[in-house]
């Protein structure tokens, strides 16, 4: 019988915080880079996405983070991952923008982000990804919410000036309302909760041809959209969608609900 080799552990980028800008009230933008980003992995996908690691620092951990030393010996120190949406990749430039939703002093990610300085450290692995807007589409239907803003102006950028389809967001403040300027043809359409979008998603004119749809946000609302996209019928290949989080659940939690009947995307 042949033993299962180990999977090979996800190589590590460790940045320096380089610049930190308030973009509005509940968005910080933190550029970081170095020589550390030649271990990043890009990819040609808009919604790409990494691991963060936020070791707690009583611990004196020193990055890259030796993860399967510390699950075996200290898994009380394991650093806690969080993923997020990269924003942009400059790799001339060598460095990496996220954009980080925050909340008061909820979570992990976000307090960092609303402390964090030039100087400090950020350690991401990645990236992932999987939807680029597609340039032979009849039209394009983008859905999210504030989580997924960085990936629906990320592909607002990569459109050219010919395409056309509609943007259905759920951002409650009007402060946090922001996107690239879109194409002429591309209309954005704002609501403040996820019972309106879906209500405007439901009356939205559909012609004869199915879009491309990047559906990404809360796993709740995320299941009705793909319930209607169904309705629609819409191929599945036209479609990327999965939700980025789920109310009530910390992102451990939400991981690992999704590899359950629970938390899967039907």
């Amino acid at each position: 019988m042949t033993q299962a080799q180990p999977r090979k552990a996800a190589e590590q980028a460790v940045l320096t915080v380089q610049h930190v800008e308030q973009v509005s009230p509940d968005l910080i933008r933190i550029t970081a880079g170095g020589d550390g980003y030649d271990a990043f992995r890009d990819n040609a996908f808009t919604d790409k996405y990494v691991k963060i690691l936020f070791a707690d620092p009583r611990h004196g951990l020193t990055p890259p983070y030796d993860l399967a030393r510390i699950r075996e010996e200290t898994p009380e120190q394991l650093p806690t991952p969080r993923t997020y949406t990269i924003r942009s990749a400059d790799p001339e430039q060598r460095r990496l923008v996220i954009d980080f939703v925050v909340h008061g002093a909820e979570g992990i990610a976000g307090p960092w982000a609303r402390g964090a300085q030039p100087g400090d450290t950020i350690v991401v692995s990645g990236a992932g990804g999987g939807y680029r807007p597609d340039p032979a589409a009849s039209w394009h239907l983008l859905i999210g919410d504030h989580t997924a803003l960085p990936a629906i102006s990320s592909a607002i950028e990569q459109m050219d000036a010919a395409a056309v389809g509609h943007v259905q967001l759920s951002v409650a403040d009007h402060a946090d309302r922001i996107l690239p300027e879109p194409p002429p043809g591309l209309k954005i359409h704002w609501t403040d909760t996820d019972d309106e979008l879906l209500a405007a998603l439901a009356d939205l004119p559909w012609g004869d041809e199915s879009p491309h749809v990047f559906a990404h946000g809360e796993r709740g609302t995320v299941k009705a959209v793909r319930a209607l996209l169904k309705q629609r019928e819409v191929p599945r290949e036209s479609l990327s969608i999965s939700a980025y989080w789920a109310r009530g659940r910390a992102e451990d939690q939400f991981q690992a609900e999704k590899r359950e009947p629970i938390g899967q995307i039907e």
